[in-house]
């Protein structure tokens, strides 16, 4: 049985559920969030999805949102991505601290800066989050240094979780460039075989609204 998962190209959190399951070899497709057009807020979709958001992944009778718990689901059923035994924990610690520290900020931040009217930005609440971010982008580029993957001797969910929101070209404050170790990091998860850029992978892209 085909996994369905339910997402949208802009969504960072989606792409990280999506990148594991592409990697993982398992039979999948994406099923189109129309986010923009308010379909995650009816009543159809929190009767479906409590949590009213997106990505949701649906195997079989089993329904998952949440992209660290999808990522684990995955690594459960294919043995991927979880790491050694002993660095499981690791992976989980990242995968946490990128969930509170980096893709919360960077996707807050990339929404406010690219997706609202340029009249509605609010530039405090920008400023103020560009400087948590730039924060949350030293503290990975500082661990990747000497490093291939953030835990142990291959990719693991903390390098799909992590990535997600680095690989958009909209603004939200972080340039490549700047963060070398990151920089390098980014180009070996890219090298991975069936890697897909997150407009590549998933429907639903800003120049479907221009």
């Amino acid at each position: 049985m085909t996994i369905k998962l339910h997402c949208f190209g802009e969504s960072g959190n989606s792409y990280k559920a999506a990148l594991a399951l592409e990697l993982s070899g398992l039979e999948w497709e994406p099923v189109f969030v129309d986010f923009f057009g308010g379909q995650a807020r009816t009543p159809e979709w929190r009767a479906e999805n409590g949590m009213g958001e997106a990505p949701v992944m649906v195997d079989g009778d089993l329904r998952l949102s949440q992209s660290g718990a999808i990522q684990q689901y995955v690594t459960d059923k294919t043995g991927k991505f979880g790491g050694a035994a002993d660095d499981r924990y690791e992976v989980l610690r990242w995968v946490l601290w990128d969930n509170h520290k980096l893709s919360s900020q960077a996707g807050m931040t990339r929404f406010l800066m690219n997706f609202l009217p340029e009249d509605k930005r609010p530039a405090e609440v920008i400023a103020f989050s560009l400087g948590r971010l730039k924060a949350a982008y030293d503290v990975l580029n500082r661990h990747l240094e000497g490093r291939d993957w953030i835990v142990g001797n291959g990719p693991t969910n903390a390098d799909l979780s992590c990535c997600a929101y680095l690989y958009y070209p909209e603004p939200f404050g972080f340039e490549r460039s700047d963060w070398p170790h990151v920089d390098g990091w980014l180009d070996r998860i890219a090298a991975l075989p069936g890697w897909k850029h997150p407009y590549d992978l998933m429907p639903g892209n800003p120049s479907d609204r221009a």
